[in-house]
């Protein structure tokens, strides 16, 4: 069971570990497995669900809506998004509650702005405060901003109030590590690490054929993706949404949290794959 929580600026706990809904609920013929993958997640204590308007144009928040309808919701810690074009006083609103109807819930435990723009972050800060006022969300935040983007959140009335960061983040990706995971940790901002065992791509068949990182996975009887996993998930203010479409990816995935290495083998991971010494652009994929 995967207890580790973080703690957030408001005084709430976020789970460490959690699921990511990205491309689920796409495809029919897989409901019933992703569905048995989330129940099955919740139940080995991974109990942050991620999701957003935007996957499927809302198909996966209906997904895991049907996966959530018999499971206890103060126990669950539902996260969901809405587009950068929709967070503004005209359809922040709507978003909200269409996402609320296709959970089938009355609340979220956080909402974030998908990704910076052209609505003034004053007037969604605005409407996303006016959320928690009358309890439709208990707390929001962001998405794919960078350093730059926090400072100017910060610069509008209640922006301060931001609650996490998520972004893209993983053993190959840790450009954050360099300013931006820094400056969320003295604001007490939490980061969310998603695709934290890498997408597809050159990048992902590198790091899954790493002698170094295949060598430290087999003395500890793990996988590879398992000890990416664990890599994300060192850090205590930051959470990782792994996606798994099935029971089998979903059990590897609670059980990465309970990899421990030694100091030398996390040297020697991290010689493989150092953090930067200057800025990088922000991943998103």
């Amino acid at each position: 069971m995967n207890e580790r929580k973080i703690r957030m600026k408001d005084g709430g706990e976020m789970p460490a570990l959690g699921q990511g809904t990205w491309h689920m609920g796409d495809h029919k013929d897989r409901e019933e497995q992703e569905i048995e993958s989330i129940r099955l997640g919740v139940s080995l204590g991974m109990t942050l669900l991620d999701t957003a308007e935007m996957y499927g144009e809302g198909a996966s928040e209906r997904m895991l809506g049907k996966a959530i309808a018999p499971l206890k919701r103060d126990e669950l810690f539902l996260v969901s998004k809405v587009y950068p074009w929709n967070a503004g006083r005209a359809n922040l609103f709507e978003s909200c509650e269409n996402s609320l109807r296709r959970l089938g819930t009355d609340y979220l435990d956080l909402y974030l702005l998908h990704w910076p723009g052209s609505v003034p972050l004053a007037e969604t800060v605005d409407c996303m405060e006016q959320l928690v006022r009358e309890g439709k969300i208990l707390r929001w935040g962001v998405s794919n901003f960078d350093t730059d983007d926090m400072e100017r959140l910060w610069s509008v009335p209640d922006g301060d109030k931001c609650a996490v960061n998520q972004v893209l983040y993983h053993l190959g990706s840790r450009g954050v590590e360099y300013d931006l995971l820094p400056w969320l940790q003295r604001h007490e901002v939490a980061m969310m690490a998603y695709c934290p065992i890498a997408q597809g791509g050159a990048l992902r068949r590198q790091l899954l054929k790493d002698k170094v990182l295949g060598g430290i996975a087999a003395a500890h009887g793990v996988t590879v993706i398992q000890l990416l996993l664990a890599f994300a998930l060192r850090r205590e203010s930051v959470a990782a949404i792994p996606k798994a479409g099935t029971p089998r990816h979903t059990r590897e995935n609670a059980e990465a949290a309970e990899i421990r290495l030694s100091d030398e083998e996390w040297k020697r991971i991290e010689a493989e794959f150092p953090s930067p010494a200057h800025k990088m652009p922000l991943d998103i994929r």
